[in-house]
């Protein structure tokens, strides 16, 4: 049997192919990093895109990459979410996952690194706010919506909030405001805190008009973040098709930095069974 750690980079997964590709790019450039082999993979979804759009290799799933590797020998699998906080999709799927799978496989050390934000963590504030200055015209001073996609865990929506105070704090006076906001929200007042949602924050008094940036606290392109996904539907909804003065910014996995935030959970992941 062999001893060799297996490291699987686990999103959640999408339907757009650009997601997975990018992936794919974040998880040989991880492995180039740390100097292991990285194995990319999706909690679901992916697997459903035709491989001839994802240049001819079929995206992989965690559960079924996880079974091939303990099937094979492997003794230790190390999962890195790329994700941003602690959503409920690693705090309860993966780990429901990796426990089930310590009944059959008990000499097997599996474990699951920390999100990309834990408490201390900057970096991921300093990627937001590089890639809203990358959207500020010379003499301009505009005010930055910060939005995730929502969530029903309060946790994520604290990260939400934490991060964009570390973006206000860092972009100073080079904007005239940052808020925090969501993309969408479940119903009920027991997930408020989702509040205020984008569509209602571009309602707000110095919102309607005026220079915009658009900060996106998402990791890929796809459905949500993409150029005509429904973040930019929305803005366009709310300040016209044509979008003057409203800017969008990159992904967070366009900036080399993820790459490193990702290579430090992997070499401080709790050694734990």
């Amino acid at each position: 049997m062999t001893s060799a750690r297996h490291i699987l980079l686990t999103d959640n997964g999408s339907l757009e192919p650009g997601s997975t590709l990018q992936l794919r790019r974040i998880a040989a450039e991880l492995a180039e990093r740390v100097g292991e082999a990285v194995e990319p993979v999706s909690l679901a979804h992916s697997d459903k895109i035709p491989a001839e759009r994802l240049e001819g290799r079929p995206a992989e799933r965690f559960d079924a990459a996880l079974d091939w590797a303990l099937a094979g020998g492997v003794e230790e699998v190390l999962a890195v979410p790329l994700f941003i906080g602690p959503s409920l999709a690693i705090m309860r799927w993966v780990p429901a996952m990796l426990e089930e799978r310590r009944a059959r496989y008990p000499r097997a050390r599996l474990r699951q690194a920390p999100p990309l934000y834990v408490p201390g963590e900057r970096r991921v504030a300093e990627i937001l706010a590089d890639h809203v200055r990358e959207q500020i015209g010379a003499g301009v001073r505009p005010r930055v919506a910060m939005v995730d996609h929502g969530s029903p865990a309060r946790e994520v929506t604290d990260v939400r909030n934490a991060i964009a105070e570390q973006v206000k704090e860092r972009l100073g006076d080079a904007v005239t405001e940052v808020a925090a906001c969501s993309m969408e929200r479940r119903e009920g007042a027991e997930y408020d805190f989702n509040e205020p949602l984008l569509a209602r924050l571009l309602t707000r008094p110095g919102w309607t008009d005026g220079p915009l940036v658009i900060a996106l606290l998402f990791i890929a392109p796809g459905k949500h973040a993409g150029p005509a996904g429904d973040v930019a539907q929305i803005v366009r909804a709310a300040r016209g098709e044509e979008l003057r003065g409203v800017k969008l910014t990159r992904v967070l996995g366009e900036h080399p930095k993820l790459v490193e935030i990702l290579a430090d959970r992997v070499r401080t992941a709790p050694n734990v069974a």
